[in-house]
């Protein structure tokens, strides 16, 4: 039992959260993905349209997500 609760507590720990908190950040930043996929197809589809709005998206989480997967890979 101890190793399935770590299995869900063990990474968000990593980087200084509850499971509900990474899962509020994690669900936040695939949504936002998914938004950005559809404006990438639709893009691809009318090139006049959100022209740079999947790039913006995803260099937005890029900076987000950088410093936190340094902490989630630095040993304990």
């Amino acid at each position: 039992m101890k190793a399935v609760v770590a299995a869900f507590t063990d990474h968000p720990a990593a980087v200084g959260e509850s499971y509900g908190e990474h899962f509020v950040f994690a669900s936040g930043i695939g949504l936002k993905l998914i938004g950005a996929g559809c404006a990438a197809l639709l893009h691809g589809l009318f090139p006049f349209l959100f022209k740079t709005t999947a790039s913006g998206v995803v260099l937005a989480l890029a900076g987000r997500c950088a410093p936190r997967n340094a902490a989630a890979r630095r040993p304990r």
